[in-house]
């Protein structure tokens, strides 16, 4: 019979041994799917995007390796992996190239529910038609204030309101979709007593119970 001691210095030696010194990416490893409709051009320093909706570019670090390992497909390493930085960056620009090409040949769309007794939006002309980098429309929203709330929708932001709840953006650009998304929503935050505000897509809150005293 093995002593106690010696048999956990046996359990450790194990177990170090089936340790896993590697380090990767699960979402940058994975290959991007590129449509025939888009054309993908990478530089040093950047990579171009370009689609039936429109062209864009993503930054690309020094350390980023872009290479098309089957027609139709598109993969990115890193220099050194056991970087950290390196590493967080693999994933995230693997995110942008991707949304990039879905934004190009798709696009974005992101529902917005108004909830709350006399809350409504209209779509109306802007007054200040397409300045200041706008869109020649604009939100015209009832939230319970004793005014209009007015959002102009800039130019590369697409809006419809097909009920008088329901707001429906779209954008060839994810994150200047939800920034848009976020600043409507801004004016009335869903509180968690009545349920009242704006929501975003699938978004939901738990109701607290108020106390009674």
């Amino acid at each position: 019979m093995i002593p106690r001691p010696q048999l956990f210095r046996h359990l450790r030696c194990f177990s170090s041994t089936a340790r896993n010194h590697g380090h990767t990416s699960n979402i940058g490893k994975q290959p991007i799917k590129i449509p025939p409709s888009v054309t993908v051009d990478p530089t040093p320093t950047h990579i171009a995007v370009k689609g039936p909706l429109g062209s864009t570019s993503v930054p690309l670090e020094p350390y980023m390796k872009i290479a098309f390992p089957e027609p139709g497909s598109l993969s990115i390493a890193v220099e050194n992996a056991e970087e950290k930085k390196q590493r967080s960056m693999w994933g995230l620009t693997r995110t942008l190239i991707n949304n990039a090409v879905v934004g190009m040949t798709e696009g974005f769309t992101v529902p917005l529910y108004l909830v709350g007794v006399g809350y409504r939006a209209a779509l109306e002309d802007d007054p200040r038609a397409t300045q200041e980098g706008g869109s020649g429309q604009r939100l015209n929203m009832k939230l319970g204030f004793s005014h209009s709330v007015l959002m102009p929708i800039p130019s590369h932001i697409k809006a419809e309101v097909p009920a008088p709840t329901k707001i429906v953006l779209t954008c060839t650009d994810k994150h200047q979709l939800g920034l848009f998304a976020a600043a409507v929503r801004k004016w009335r935050p869903p509180e968690p007593y009545k349920g009242k505000g704006i929501f975003i897509g699938n978004e939901q809150i738990r109701i607290k119970a108020v106390k009674k005293k």
